[in-house]
């Protein structure tokens, strides 16, 4: 066991004598926590290549945070990964999209420990449905015009050279997989890196709230995070705090980068 200082949010008490009672909350705090390094991995969810605004302009047009996740591969993942590995934690890879991975043992493995995955039944989808989806397509995300750019794009999806893994390291698509990983490898923490925090992340097969339902703990660490932002957030980046403060509250703990890093440094090196 180790100490970490982490960041949360505390959600009481609501203070009904001002106007808006909310504002009575404790709010960000921090605290020195126990972490259990042996139940404990860092898990690099959808950090991929996926071309340049040159490549794929219609793609960047509709996802925004491409040139932050560019920056956060470039800065904070060779050295976070890098630490990680020469750490006793394991390290974990959540893949998506088109198939880019099925050939690596480190994902072979996982299949052959996890077994199949389940898969859900559909609703059968009526003339109404269909012409609702295409109005989302065209008019909400990602734009008739972007669509284009944004298949050909995702034929070429890829984990990005930061992020790629090393031999072995395990690799898992969806949640069954993962909580494959987890009980073979006695984890019950997750601490989430890649892109994004409010979306993929939180959502996606493998994310957050998939592995909640396994009683996992999951945490991230904000410098190796980005958030889809809208119009009226991205200048401050509101959404990536909103979705910092959802982890905090519905899933695990908040780790400033350099704190991890000290805390990976202090451990036994990896065997």
């Amino acid at each position: 066991m180790t100490k970490l200082t982490a960041r949360y949010y505390q959600q009481f008490d609501a203070d009904y004598s001002r106007r808006v009672p909310a504002e009575g909350y404790g709010g960000w705090k921090r605290a020195e926590l126990d972490l259990a390094p042996r139940h404990t991995a860092v898990i690099v969810m959808h950090a991929w290549e996926c071309g340049t605004m040159e490549d794929w302009p219609g793609w960047r047009r509709c996802v925004e945070y491409h040139p932050r996740a560019l920056q956060i591969l470039k800065e904070v993942f060779p050295p976070l990964l890098s630490a990680v590995r020469a750490s006793p934690l394991p390290l974990f890879h959540m893949v998506g999209g088109r198939d880019y991975y099925s050939h690596l043992a480190g994902y072979r493995r996982t299949v052959q420990l996890a077994g199949p995955s389940p898969k859900y039944a559909q609703v059968r989808k009526d003339p109404v449905w269909k012409r609702l989806e295409n109005f989302r397509k065209n008019e909400v995300f990602v734009g008739r015009r972007n669509w284009p750019d944004v298949k050909a794009g995702f034929k070429k999806l890829d984990f990005a050279p930061e992020a790629r893994p090393r031999p072995g390291e395990p690799i898992a698509k969806d949640g069954h997989q993962l909580a494959a990983l987890c009980r073979a490898q006695g984890i019950n923490h997750l601490v989430y890196v890649g892109f994004a925090i409010n979306w993929c992340l939180l959502m996606s097969p493998g994310g957050m709230v998939d592995m909640g339902r396994h009683g996992v703990f999951c945490s991230t660490i904000p410098e190796a995070v980005t958030a889809v932002e809208n119009k009226a957030t991205a200048r401050k980046e509101l959404e990536k705090a909103q979705a910092l403060w959802r982890v905090s509250l519905n899933s695990g703990f908040v780790f400033g980068l350099r704190d991890f890093m000290r805390m990976l440094k202090r451990l036994p090196p990896a065997k």
